[in-house]
């Protein structure tokens, strides 16, 4: 142990780094079981395309609550973000002042 060490309290644990078949690496363990479906209820549904980019916007409900997913879509490659429609509110305000400061700050030239 080097001197500015201190001692785990859960014992020596020697390294296992990746493929060592031993401990736990970053994501999900390698026999973990599936997560259970939710149930979720679609409540309305919109999309739009941007340039090459298509975004699905739906609003969802499950046990947990309401919800925005915003998915984009580029060339078969999806990212999705989730609002919980508790922010939903303060979502619209800051997209809303993006608008505004889009339309009135001049492009660089």
């Amino acid at each position: 142990m080097i001197s500015n060490e201190r001692p785990s309290p859960y014992g020596r644990r020697p390294y296992q780094g990746p493929g060592s078949g031993q401990g736990q690496s970053y994501g999900a363990p390698k026999y973990a079981q599936p997560r259970p479906q939710v149930v979720e209820d679609t409540l309305k549904n919109g999309e739009i395309q941007i340039e090459r980019k298509n975004f699905v916007f739906s609003l969802k409900e499950n046990p947990r609550g309401r919800f925005l997913r915003i998915t984009e879509d580029v060339g078969g490659r999806r990212d999705t973000i989730i609002i919980p429609s508790t922010g939903l509110a303060e979502f619209k305000k800051l997209v809303d002042e993006m608008v505004k400061a889009a339309e009135e700050i001049p492009p660089k030239a």
